[in-house]
């Protein structure tokens, strides 16, 4: 065999990986590389190169560019808001030989794990016969008693798993941490491969870089195959849009094509779960679950969780639902666990483990707490079951050298009383790998999570690559993504064509299928209301610029006294978006309130925040250029300068009618898109009876009438039917009675009619239901009314009826919940 060239004596490529620092005391993945490994790294610069021109920065603009039209978005613990997923252009290359050797040791990892969570929650034999301790099952809150003999039907206790893998300074991989209740970040890494796809053009298919695509449909696959029925419907439950990874799970969900529910979507009838639905209840079969067993049943675990469903627990022990993974198999992932693992290896396969994970010790035994005590500077302290205890407020590796005396003290007596509660680890010193760091290419410590799922034939297939995480210091490695922290991809290259081993598989075509999936009852609900926000926002945003347009034209006063300002004014206070102490300032002054105001519900901003906010639970329906521009920050509002704020108002416009040109060419004629639409022509409807209200009366003037036609759009078809300037009842016609005009009253109620006229219905007698009566109602009195008729008491009117009507569609088909409240709730959750 060979012998391995040194660092020094391995040739380097040249070009942007010319000045690297390839000897590294800790070992680099560049720096290692020899043979083909070396060619293919320099290969893949070389590409990257010719993609950018040669410009690094490029590169990385091109990356995050790609990675935000993506919708890549993570919140870190303590936000509120999302940050853009930061990406490395610099991807990590690793060798299908080296890989295949991670491969083997994560397959053999997850079969140890699936014999381990069949005894802990079987026959116990390893605690029975002393190959474990007790203390680490029962003593950990994540040990699930009430599961004792809760066997999966199907078998199969796991079917994700994931671990944290680090590369030590010669080369060899060990496992951080295991990972068996969430897979987080595998998302991640699939979003992190599509943003290579596009910023790296050819590179990926010139370097034979295996695909991770395979890898999420065997995955699906198995989630499948496991429910026992054809074309079953698989739900991703969340714990809801403030979770750290929501916005990982809603890209799965829409790529996997599973629906994106949240407890309170569910219920639980004879033991089968149930999707609340606009057309009623829908099965379950499966759950792939991203939260705590503790919070999956109220009733039978945590009673303040408000994140699960009552009854689920009956539910899946009797069979009539799947969980992924099955719920209690956390308890395995505690650091207490890992101390065992080399050991039970040997005991459950009989076997060496090929990962190994890094040395640790449970000070629940005499020993092991003595060492730990007395090599306390050459360890990092954790707690033992993955919950802050005393001398440890956190769940990350704290290095014992970096403590202070006087917490050392009161460390080492909290271990003396509780030492159950405490690990000792040692501190692992982590490989690099090249990223791209401000137009620079500069060594990151690095580790890479891995994962691994069941096929639909019960076997496990391990993802080609995974989710690389690049450390902002030399910091312990934490499982968290942090501020400063990196993302890459991981590229396994094949030093060979591909062969037909891994060629695609072949797949049986389905059955013909139309619509666009099931509609849950929440989902109908932000979609409306998505709708209202976004409608509501675009009327304040058109007042406001009549009035910016108005004032700078020189056709009035700019004293606020002119019959325009005036009407508008009143207008703003109408709809909420400005105080009544503000009214009386300049026109500019009261239009930069407008725009800015964030306390009244009314102000743009607050309702731009409120439709973000909304639409945040809707990102897995959205396209991603129409998530683009929702996500997209508002102009910049300057109120001494009126021009520039004007141009910001148009900008505004545009935004509005860029999202819905979007609506109405991209989007699927489904049940969502009709929920959008009527939330959008209720909320219009109402704003036209109340300018018209407003703006129509016999006493108008012509130039109200003037500003009634700027505000619904309507001046160029007036002035082509009418000869006159602006009068009252041609102007009532045309703004609220004509059935051909987009911003008349009666064609809104016109498409509300036909969207409800649409949706399923839960009678079998075709009666129409009550929200569908209601407009029918009102559509019918439009049809009769005349516009002398439409007087402000009137319009008053029908402002409530369609009010009422939103109530009646609220009731029909939306959860009984406090917006408001729910929202507080999931915040603090």
């Amino acid at each position: 065999m060979a012998k391995k060239p040194s660092v020094s004596t391995v040739e380097r490529p040249a070009g942007w990986l010319e000045g690297y620092p390839v000897e590294i005391a800790g070992g680099d993945l560049y720096g290692d590389a020899s043979g083909a490994a070396a060619v293919r790294w320099k290969s893949v610069a070389e590409g990257l190169a010719a993609s950018s021109d040669g410009d690094l920065a490029a590169l990385q603009d091109a990356a995050s560019r790609h990675a935000q039209d993506l919708g890549l978005a993570f919140r870190v613990t303590g936000d509120e808001d999302e940050r853009g997923w930061p990406i490395t252009a610099m991807p990590l290359v690793i060798s299908a030989d080296e890989w295949a050797t991670v491969e083997r040791g994560l397959i053999q990892r997850a079969t140890m794990f699936e014999q381990l969570a069949a005894d802990v929650y079987g026959e116990q034999r390893l605690v029975k016969e002393g190959h474990l301790p007790a203390a680490v099952v029962a003593g950990s809150p994540f040990f699930a008693r009430k599961m004792l003999g809760n066997i999966p039907p199907q078998g199969n206790f796991l079917h994700v798993y994931s671990a944290d893998l680090a590369r030590g300074p010669r080369g060899q991989w060990r496992v951080l941490q295991d990972r068996v209740r969430i897979a987080a970040g595998v998302g991640h890494a699939l979003e992190n491969r599509l943003t290579m796809l596009r910023a790296s053009g050819s590179v990926l298919a010139d370097n034979r870089v295996r695909r991770v695509s395979e890898f999420f449909a065997l995955m699906r696959d198995g989630m499948a195959a496991a429910c026992g029925r054809d074309q079953p419907r698989i739900a991703l439950l969340t714990p809801g849009r403030f979770n750290q990874s929501y916005a990982e799970q809603a890209h799965l969900a829409r790529y996997l094509g599973f629906p994106l529910v949240e407890g309170r979507d569910l219920s639980v009838m004879d033991n089968r779960l149930y999707v609340g639905t606009i057309a009623g209840p829908k099965r379950v079969d499966a759950v792939w679950r991203w939260i705590n067993t503790t919070s999956l049943d109220p009733l039978s675990f945590d009673s303040k969780s408000q994140l699960g469903v009552a009854n689920l627990f009956e539910a899946w022990a009797a069979g009539g639902v799947g969980m992924v993974n099955w719920p209690g198999a956390e308890v395995l992932e505690t650091p207490a666990f890992a101390a065992f693992m080399p050991r039970l290896c040997k005991v459950l396969l009989g076997e060496e483990p090929m990962l190994p994970n890094i040395a640790t010790w449970w000070c629940g035994q005499v020993a092991e707490s003595a060492t730990v005590s007395g090599r306390l500077d050459e360890l990092a302290l954790l707690p033992a079951f993955g919950l802050p205890v005393e001398g440890l407020q956190t769940r990350q590796p704290v290095a014992g050298a970096s403590l202070e005396p006087d917490e050392r003290q009161k460390l080492l007596e909290a271990m003396q009383r509780r030492p159950m509660d405490y690990c000792g680890q040692e501190i692992v010193h982590l490989s690099t790998t090249p990223a791209v760091i401000d137009g620079a290419i500069v060594p990151r410590p690095f580790t890479v999570r891995a994962f691994v799922a069941r096929t639909a034939d019960g076997q496990w297939s391990v993802m080609p690559g995974g989710l690389a995480r690049l450390s902002s210091s030399n910091a312990l490695p934490t499982s968290l993504m942090g501020a400063g922290d990196l993302s890459a991809d991981v590229w396994v290259v094949d030093q060979r064509p591909a062969g037909p081993a891994t060629a695609a598989r072949a797949v049986e075509e389905p059955a013909i299928s139309r619509g666009g999936g099931i509609l849950a009852s929440q989902a109908a609900d932000n979609l409306f209301w998505f709708g209202r926000y976004n409608e509501r926002a675009e009327t304040v945003v058109r007042i406001v610029r009549t009035l910016l347009g108005s004032t700078m034209e020189g056709d009035i006063g700019i004293d606020g006294e002119g019959v325009r300002v005036r009407g508008l004014v009143d207008l703003l206070l109408e709809f909420n978006a400005i105080a009544p102490a503000t009214a009386g300032n300049l026109p500019a002054a009261v239009c930069a309130r407008a725009l800015t105001e964030t306390r009244l519900p009314g102000g743009v901003a607050a309702l731009m925040r409120r439709r973000m906010q909304t639409g945040l639970a809707l990102r897995e329906r959205f396209a991603r250029d129409f998530w683009r521009i929702v996500s997209r920050p508002m102009p910049s509002v300057d109120a001494s300068r009126p021009q520039s704020m004007l141009a910001s108002a148009r900008w505004l416009t545009e935004h509005f009618s860029a999202l819905a040109g979007l609506v109405s060419e991209d989007m699927v004629r489904s049940a969502a898109w009709r929920f959008l639409q009527i939330g959008h022509r209720i909320e219009r409807g109402q704003a036209i009876c109340r300018m018209a209200s407003k703006l129509s009366a016999e006493e108008s003037s012509a130039q109200s009438l003037g500003m009634l036609l700027d505000l619904c759009d309507s001046q160029i078809i007036y002035r082509s039917r009418y000869l006159t300037g602006p009068m009252t009842n041609p102007v009532r016609d045309l703004v609220l009675l004509d059935p051909d005009n987009p911003r008349a009253l009666k064609y809104q109620v016109a498409q509300i009619v036909e969207h409800l006229s649409a949706l399923p219905s839960l009678r079998d007698d075709n009666i129409p239901e009550p929200p569908l009566r209601a407009a029918r109602a009102l559509a019918g009195e439009l049809e009769a009314v005349l516009a002398p008729e439409m007087t402000p008491e009137r319009l008053e009117t029908i402002e409530k009826q369609l009010q009422h009507l939103s109530d009646e569609i609220s009731e029909r088909y939306f959860l009984k919940f406090d917006r408001e409240e729910a929202e507080k709730r999931t915040r603090l959750l």
